[in-house]
């Protein structure tokens, strides 16, 4: 299962072609209502050769159910954590029924892989990440969407005594010429009982009223607004207690005792129990478990612990990054006998920090015991089905019993995409504790996520670059030294020949004609717990190979577009966007005073972006982003104003990272614990942004990570027009303050 998932995330391309691996789940009655959904067939022959009796113990749940009210609700196999899921999704399912877009629903589904089971990671395992929600979903939930509106218009003909092909539906009503008409509650139980259909026939892009609907709002977005989403952070079940953490002080370090007789005293701290993943003060509410937990006190084995700083570790990583590598990922030609026959040789080195994940939401869960012996887990679930079976082992459930809650998430940029279910192990692990006798929130702290987090990986790019003369790329190299996310994990097995595909994801794909290239890699080892964090390995890979060939360009004499253009084929994916960037944003037009442009350009998850980078100097040594302009192919755009909203916002995820964001850690301790030590992006620095769409007939790829790579070389080659300094040290804070 492990290996499938991950050979799909190391997929450069995720569009997913699922038409002929669909097949009918089936139908049944849901109350007085109707449901339907797909399943993928051959992603998985495991799981194909399953019924959904035979998929027990997980349940069988279907994509649509419309109740007898005539509510629709969509069941989404993907997670929702602010990249907008539930609202593709919805939209899928009701342009082809044919629903009144304000009945819409949508709930997170759960415990089903057949069902449910993502078929970018082979189908064996749901999980929502990669930026694949939509073109995992593109096909099956538009079928069954259709099939439910097949089944909805078979009951209304036979009520009504009419040919099928006679009746029409608009906006949750099926209607007759005869004038006979009604909603979709009206048949809803009917329709359970009509047969399936074996295939259906989904609308052409002509009859499209959703799809592609730049004006279509957001089915959530005003409880969104008003604050009456809920997240796990505001579930409340009755006699409900609080448990915070007490996670070591440096990472690998273990209890080797604790007091807690000056925290049991504290009015609302109930208990203080030892769990596998740390101490718990279990109390009645968040603020007697803090103080309880600050009165406790623990000794330390720190025998095994990582203590060293990232002073250190970047000192090695600069050694390193001067030997030869220790695998390649890519080798083409002979780069080095390029490099000595070039006219002109170009070297640069680059460094990148450890980043937090920073969600606006912290880590929690809830985890509960039932009267009837099932054990409900609310949480952020991004790997449900991992999850589920992690609350079976550590309580002792079977598997069947586990009930989980797919709560919306605010944020996780891969925080919640972890094996071992962090927080949620806690939670049923501190439930064991007492006894499963009170439902357990257990809530991190800011300082918590922060510091006992898992970080984007540090790490040093070293790039060579020879040029012939007349201004040509003859040769390119680029050995890169850091952390993997997969090896000595349960993914291990991804590494293959010593690269773990994530670390060089975005060099080693570069899309330009560039003879004699290679790129290398020395994994290094280190105690400081990494995962991945939006975008991946392309939030270095891009920023490295982006801003050193303006480098290059610059060597070479040639325009930054004009130079990238000739190196791309001119019906490609990646000139197609650069030219509308650059025309969008007036590459060939002087700038107005004070202003500095810059440019780059990156495919990741399936998608390209191109961007545009305005800046002006700030007059004290830094720079101001006033303006990007990007230029967006992720296939078609299923909500145009998502797209646009995705692009956006992966644009200040960049931007913060890029400007002022690290990690950094003295003797083994991260020294950033909140928001006025990492400094996300303020409002106030936040530029203007124009993204356009290229049109695309094509089905649709990722959108929510893509936006993120190309912004940090895009300001950093405008920064070196306005300040004449090449930033080759992030945060950009760090370079230009040296």
């Amino acid at each position: 299962m492990i290996p499938k998932l991950m050979q799909s995330i190391a997929l450069p391309a995720t569009r997913v072609e699922a038409s002929r691996r669909q097949f009918l789940l089936g139908a049944l009655a849901a109350g007085t209502g109707i449901a339907v959904g797909f399943r993928l067939l051959s992603a998985s022959p495991a799981a194909a050769s399953e019924t959904a009796e035979e998929s027990r113990p997980h349940a069988f749940s279907p994509y649509v159910t419309i109740d007898g009210e005539g509510k629709v609700t969509v069941l989404s196999s993907q997670f929702e954590m602010g990249q907008g899921s539930y609202n593709g999704i919805a939209t899928l399912v009701a342009e082809e029924l044919d629903a009144d877009w304000s009945t819409i629903e949508v709930k997170g589904a759960a415990g089903n892989i057949p069902a449910y089971g993502n078929i970018a990671f082979g189908g064996t395992m749901q999980g929502t990440g990669g930026s694949t929600s939509m073109s995992t979903s593109w096909e099956r939930y538009r079928k069954a969407g259709a099939a439910a509106r097949t089944m909805l218009v078979a009951a209304a003909a036979a009520e009504w005594g009419v040919d099928a092909t006679e009746i029409t539906v608009q906006n949750g009503i099926l209607a007759h010429p005869s004038g006979k008409s009604g909603g979709f509650g009206e048949f809803a139980a009917k329709a359970a009982s009509t047969p399936v259909p074996a295939d259906v026939k989904l609308k052409q892009p002509s009859n499209w009223k959703l799809i592609g609907n730049a004006k279509l709002k957001r089915f959530d977005s005003a409880r969104k607004a008003n604050g009456t989403e809920q997240y796990t952070i505001d579930v409340k079940l009755p006699g409900m207690l609080t448990a915070v953490m007490i996670h070591p002080p440096v990472f690998g370090a273990k209890a080797k005792s604790f007091d807690a007789s000056a925290a049991r005293p504290i009015k609302g701290v109930l208990d203080v129990v030892e769990t596998p993943r740390g101490i718990a003060v279990v109390a009645e509410h968040m603020w007697a478990a803090i103080k309880g937990r600050d009165a406790v006190t623990v000794e330390w084995d720190e025998t095994p612990a990582e203590k060293r700083g990232t002073t250190e570790l970047m000192s090695m990583y600069r050694d390193l990054a001067g030997t030869a590598p220790a695998a390649f990922a890519r080798k083409d030609g002979d780069a080095e006998a390029a490099f000595a026959e070039a006219a002109k040789v170009i070297e640069a080195s680059f460094e990148f920090p450890y980043l937090a994940h920073a969600a606006l939401e912290p880590l929690n869960a809830v985890a509960r015991m039932n009267d009837d012996g099932t054990l409900e887990v609310w949480g952020g679930h991004q790997l449900p089905d991992v999850y589920q079976k992690l609350a079976s082992d550590i309580a002792g459930v079977p598997l069947e019993k586990i009930r989980l809650n797919v709560m919306k998430t605010g944020g996780s940029f891969g925080r919640r995409a972890v094996f071992d279910g962090d927080v949620v192990a806690e939670a049923v692990h501190v439930a064991k504790a007492i006894g499963f006798r009170a439902p357990v929130k257990v809530q991190w702290t800011r300082e918590d996520d922060m510091r006992a987090g898992r970080y984007r990986p540090a790490y040093v790019h070293r790039l060579k670059a020879g040029i012939d003369q007349n201004g040509r790329i003859v040769g390119w190299s680029n050995h890169i030294v850091g952390q993997s996310i997969m090896a000595k994990t349960a993914w291990d097995s991804m590494v293959q020949n010593g690269v773990d595909p994530t670390s060089v994801e975005g060099a080693n794909n570069l899309p330009y004609a560039m003879p004699n290239q290679m790129v290398g890699l020395t994994t290094t080892d280190a105690g400081v717990p990494v995962l991945w964090w939006r975008s991946v390995g392309s939030t270095h890979t891009a920023f490295a190979a982006e801003t050193f060939l303006d480098e290059v360009a610059e060597a070479a004499g040639r325009d930054p577009v004009e130079f990238r253009l000739s190196m791309l084929e001119p019906e490609s994916r990646h000139a197609t966007v650069l030219k509308l960037a650059a025309e969008k944003a007036g590459w060939e037009k002087p700038l107005a005073q004070g202003r500095f442009r810059g440019v780059a350009v990156a495919e990741s998850f399936g998608s390209v972006v191109a961007q545009i980078a305005e800046v002006s100097a700030d007059g004290n040594g830094g720079i101001k982003v006033e303006r990007v302009v990007a230029a967006v192919d992720c296939g078609l755009a299923i909500n145009p104003d998502q797209v646009r909203a995705q692009v956006e916002g992966g644009i200040g995820f960049g931007l913060s990272a890029i400007l002022g964001e690290e990690i950094t850690l003295t003797d083994g301790k991260v020294d950033q614990g909140n928001f006025d030590t990492y400094t996300p992006l303020r409002i106030d620095a936040m530029p203007k942004v124009e993204v356009h769409i290229v049109a695309s007939a094509n089905p649709p790829s990722g959108i929510g990570e893509p936006g993120v790579p190309p912004i940090g070389p895009a300001v950093a080659n405008a920064a070196y027009r306005a300040l004449g300094k090449r930033i080759r040290v992030l945060p950009f804070a760090r370079s230009l303050n040296a």
